[in-house]
């Protein structure tokens, strides 16, 4: 006897009702891309739970990927029976006795088939009864046990698991429509995009290449992050603007105080354009309020005025450790920290506006014509994809990292 499943269980999309089969459908999908070069695997799912049957295959490395899935509230390595009481015995005493560090245990049976003659808390008595006669050196603990031994019996068959594995949670990544995420080489805009994508938001990423006043390795430094990105919502594109001639104009016309809320004007006017092609709904910042100039109640009012579009800020209240914090959890600080630097750095003006009046931006912005600059940038844009792609090879050399 062994593991021989992995059991996924859902969280917050349980709820959805009628819509629950949408998001199911999504998980499994993207469970399945996490897991494509797993070629012996079997994923089979319903309503309330999710099973990868392993087929031999070695569970911890797949166990490592199943964190990164939005959508899984928590998983465990489950063993698969008949709905048989001498076989449940046998799997309840094995995962019991292959749980470290062990002295105490509970049972937990959960009798989804109504069929099974035995109701729940009776069976956890003739479980516990057989590990106390059959073993030595357990006791029983209701309130506080080592290990906690789980019993679902389902139509299908009966599932025994011990460890629950906490998942990423959230929403399966495609589920909640796609946001074009404003990207930087920063810190802030990448966990943007994670959190986003925790809400089930696919991302295509957007970001503004200044030539030569940027250099390529701060180019390469964002592709690096949205690289980094896949690893949450398996492919993303990014799509690169050439924004040193619109800068340029914006630098030598604007006066220097307010040349920061009229790039971000612009680079939202370039990045609607890049929405309406795309069927992009929303766009993503990681603008966190009063962090900068242009991050200020009134400067956000007044860079705003030039879409519809609604922007999602996931950073908007927190403050820079929170963020720092999320970023080296999710792998994105070092390569943030790069000391290369992007567009929105390298024209700063030494005194920014941090009250910015749309009255006073458009009548700065009725002496310059941005149109057909705009409309230059926009067809001199270059795409990049990125998908994510894992090996065996690399699973069994990170374990021995």
């Amino acid at each position: 006897m062994h593991y021989d499943h992995i059991l996924i269980r859902y969280g917050e999309m349980s709820l959805k009702g009628k819509n629950l089969k949408h998001f199911v459908a999504k998980l499994y999908e993207n469970v399945r891309a996490k897991l494509h070069d797993y070629e012996n695997i079997k994923i089979k799912r319903n309503r309330n739970r999710m099973y990868i049957l392993l087929n031999g295959e070695e569970p911890q490395p797949i166990l490592e990927r199943c964190k990164d899935v939005f959508g899984i509230q928590s998983f465990s390595l489950a063993i698969k029976v008949e709905n048989e009481e001498e076989q449940m015995k046998k799997a309840v005493q094995y995962a019991l006795t292959h749980a470290k560090n062990t002295k105490t245990f509970k049972i937990s049976t959960r009798r989804v088939d109504k069929d099974f003659p035995i109701d729940s808390q009776a069976m956890n008595r003739v479980l516990g009864g057989h590990v106390l006669s059959n073993t030595e050196g357990y006791k029983v603990d209701v309130h506080d046990p080592d290990v906690e031994i789980n019993v679902e019996i389902r139509k299908d068959g009966t599932y025994i698991t011990s460890e629950k594995i906490l998942g990423a949670g959230g929403l399966p990544v495609g589920t909640t429509g796609k946001s074009l995420l404003l990207l930087s080489g920063g810190i802030d805009s990448p966990v943007a995009g994670y959190l986003s994508m925790k809400r089930g938001v696919e991302i295509e990423a957007i970001h503004f290449h200044s030539p030569p006043y940027t250099s390529e390795r701060a180019k390469q430094k964002v592709l690096d992050l949205a690289k980094q990105l896949t690893r949450y919502g398996h492919k993303i594109k990014v799509h690169i603007v050439p924004f040193t001639k619109l800068q340029q104009t914006i630098h030598r016309e604007i006066p220097e105080g307010y040349g920061m809320t009229v790039m971000r004007r612009v680079m939202l006017q370039v990045s609607e354009r890049v929405a309406e092609e795309r069927g992009i709904l929303s766009f993503t910042t990681g603008e966190s309020l009063g962090q900068v100039a242009s991050q200020t109640m009134e400067s956000m009012n007044t860079i705003n005025e030039v879409t519809n579009y609604p922007i999602i800020r996931p950073l908007v209240s927190m403050d820079k450790l929170e963020i720092i914090d999320i970023s080296k959890r999710i792998d994105m600080y070092d390569i943030s920290i790069r000391p290369f630097e992007d567009c929105c750095t390298v024209f700063v003006p030494s005194a920014p506006k941090t009250r910015p009046t749309r009255e006073k931006v458009l009548q700065y912005e009725e002496r310059v014509d941005f149109t057909d600059e705009i409309a230059e940038t926009v067809a001199g844009i270059e795409t990049v994809e990125f998908e994510e792609k894992h090996t065996q090879e690399e699973d069994e050399f990170s374990d021995l990292l």
